[in-house]
């Protein structure tokens, strides 16, 4: 297992145009047959009070395309759709998690940002945890799939729902338009922003935040992290520490949440995971979306550092801090125990 851990280790997740590397806790199933999962699937909701266990047992342990073709056959069969079936037939934290199911990982982001934008109030939570930890191909993703499905663009809407320099930066980061990594380390334009860093914030009075908004948003993520470490050559705070001293509020929580991804991501889902079942109501809606957007990513990866950082397995915690069916859809997205 060391070796094998090691070189997980060596795989860091980088954002630029390199593809990252995947770490599910949910992969196709082999010997897949989709008309027997409609069949179950349709016996589960019609049976007297539902079998919520079948339905569990099947969607959490199929790949998002297997879905698919389960939703396709079962519309043949039932002749209704199976998302509407689901509907009927599940209720409360249970149904928020396998209705995310049913869309694809970019699409369910794209839902998460809709629904943090609905009505009165913005959530502001949720459009800084998904806009400042997807990378550019994913957030380009988000912007395609969020058209087609609510036929608006989804920088307008962030635009009409938030203001100031917070609005800035989510609107600089859906530009897309930071750098590729490199295979050559410029250490010159690292000193040159690692300085421009210092200067525009805990150097001078008040910060000049357009200048922290166009590094952080253009840069690539492994020139980030040697610009991170040569900034405490210069600040005696580091960088985030120095986030905490010059900006507050939702601009604040964004900074620290770039940084923190840009450091380790899954580190940052491991936390935001330990942080929602502190107390014994859990924060199921975050709780359900980390398992839901990231169990097809990078679950497996979130599990090694929610152990390592809390001392005890994320499949322990989801057993002491939820109960019924939610809690065995998510032990099931968990996959396994550490």
């Amino acid at each position: 297992m060391g070796v094998v851990s090691e070189f997980l280790g060596q795989l860091t997740l980088s954002y630029g145009g390199e593809v990252e590397p995947k770490f599910p806790t949910v992969v196709p199933v082999r010997d897949f047959d989709s008309i027997r999962d409609a069949a179950r699937i349709d016996a589960a909701i019609k049976t007297k009070g539902v079998d919520e266990q079948t339905i569990i047992d099947i969607l959490t342990r199929r790949s998002y395309e297997q879905r698919r073709e389960i939703a396709f056959d079962f519309e043949r069969l039932a002749k209704k759709d199976l998302v509407t079936a689901l509907k009927g037939a599940l209720s409360g934290s249970l149904e928020a998690t396998i209705l995310g199911l049913m869309k694809s990982t970019t699409q369910y982001d794209a839902s998460e940002l809709k629904a943090s934008m609905k009505g009165l109030g913005t959530d502001e939570e949720t459009l800084i945890e998904i806009v400042c930890s997807r990378n550019n191909d994913e957030l380009a993703d988000i912007k395609r799939v969020y058209r087609e499905m609510f036929k608006k663009e989804l920088e307008k809407d962030i635009a009409g729902d938030t203001s100031g320099d917070f609005a800035k930066l989510l609107l600089a980061l859906f530009q897309t338009k930071r750098d590729d990594p490199s295979n050559v380390i410029d250490y010159e334009k690292i000193d040159e922003d690692a300085r421009s860093l210092y200067e525009a914030g805990v150097n001078r009075k008040g910060t000049d935040v357009m200048t922290w908004i166009s590094i952080m948003s253009q840069r690539s993520i492994p020139h980030l992290r040697k610009v991170f470490d040569r900034y405490k050559s210069y600040s005696p705070y580091d960088m985030k520490e120095s986030i905490r001293k010059e900006v507050k509020g939702d601009l604040e929580k964004s900074f620290l949440t770039l940084v923190e991804c840009f450091e380790n991501k899954q580190l940052y889902f491991a936390n935001r995971l330990g942080e929602a079942m502190k107390s014994k109501g859990a924060k199921e809606k975050v709780v359900t979306r980390i398992m839901v957007s990231r169990c097809e990513v990078d679950l497996m990866k979130i599990r090694t550092e929610f152990k390592r950082l809390h001392g005890r397995s994320l499949y322990q915690t989801i057993s002491e801090r939820t109960k019924g069916d939610y809690q065995a859809a998510l032990l099931s997205l968990c996959g396994g125990d550490d």
